[in-house]
């Protein structure tokens, strides 16, 4: 009996590593309502980059997730038109698509619902409507032409197909064969000693309880169903009131379903090396600081310096190869045709 329940728990402990540790798919999941095109891509890739879809043309969806860099602005909170600024850090938009649900709190259930947002909120690109947004792209010729090319139907231009184009674009960032990936594939030259300890150890005291699957940010769900976890879940710590990890309630928020006070999605670790400042605000500067702050309030755990210091070499292993990124040419306004919106 002993020797059969010893191999229960190997097995469920083997599928659990298995589950935490996985190497990134080449694809992601694409949904079929939206399928992936070379010009869809291009098109889509030309709106990220264009400020014309905010109000005053100085803020782009790269302006906030920077692919040129990490995926985001590394601000602790962004700024949007004319200096406004949520209360929340800008996700990376690298390997979103692999994200059940989008936003910190898992509001939108695609990417395509999440390209809407942004593009309307008043302290981003504060557009004032949607019919706003396409006025102003039907404004611009190639834009038209572009629309007309990709998407079917006499008026091809719409909101909902802006954000199909963006949402088709940010599908193609994805950050494959990291030290990690190729590790887990077979090289076991790829990690350093360190590097694969904090594997170990991000195992043991807890960490991929959450943080596990190829994305390292939970178990694949149905699309609009998001991974959420509270945070903090052990309150009362010094770095609840350092960092002020409570005040804002994350899920609540869009609910109000007190069960849902201090849910989040979790994020992906994926890259998480090079997205500084952490967190839903922003407020930790460093990952070794991150690192303790979650073992703290997550797992109500005090890591000593050489855990930190070994998980962090791991974390740094999940950094993964950028398709390389260049600046669209704009399609330009026809002079006659400028819009400025009220």
């Amino acid at each position: 009996m002993k020797n059969i329940f010893s191999f229960a728990l190997t097995s469920i402990a083997m599928s659990f590593t298995a589950q935490a540790f996985e190497p990134l798919p080449a694809n992601p999941p694409i949904p079929a309502d939206n399928p992936m095109t070379a010009a869809k891509i291009e098109l889509g890739k030309q709106l990220f980059f264009d400020p014309r879809l905010s109000i005053d043309g100085t803020i782009s969806c790269n302006s906030c997730h920077n692919v040129m860099s990490s995926g985001t602005d590394n601000r602790s909170v962004s700024v949007g038109v004319a200096g406004a600024k949520g209360g929340r850090s800008a996700p990376t938009v690298w390997n979103a698509a692999f994200l059940s649900a989008q936003f910190w709190d898992g509001r939108a259930a695609t990417l395509e619902d999440q390209a809407k947002g942004p593009i309307l909120a008043h302290v981003e690109m504060a557009m004032p409507s949607a019919d706003a947004a396409v006025k102003r792209i039907k404004s611009i010729p190639g834009y038209v032409q572009s629309f007309k090319a990709v998407f079917a139907g006499e008026d091809p231009v719409t909101y909902d197909n802006m954000a199909k184009a963006i949402a088709t674009y940010e599908r193609t960032l994805i950050t494959p064969n990291s030290p990690f990936d190729r590790y887990m594939r077979g090289d076991k030259t790829a990690m350093t000693d360190q590097a694969v300890r904090g594997m170990k150890t991000a195992e043991s005291v807890g960490c991929t309880s959450c943080h596990n699957g190829p994305n390292f940010s939970g178990p694949a769900l149905p699309a609009g169903t998001p991974f959420l976890q509270k945070f903090p879940t052990y309150s009362g710590s010094s770095y609840e009131k350092k960092y002020d990890l409570a005040s804002d309630l994350g899920r609540y928020g869009v609910t109000k379903d007190a069960s849902d006070k201090n849910m989040w999605r979790v994020p992906t670790w994926r890259n998480v090396a090079i997205t500084a400042p952490y967190f839903h605000n922003g407020k930790v500067e460093t990952l070794s600081e991150a690192i303790r702050v979650m073992a703290k309030t997550q797992l109500n755990k005090d890591l000593s310096n050489k855990q930190v210091a070994d998980i962090e070499a791991f974390l740094h292993s999940l950094t993964g190869e950028f398709p390389v990124q260049t600046f669209p040419r704009l399609p330009d306004y026809a002079f006659s045709s400028i819009v400025e919106i009220d």
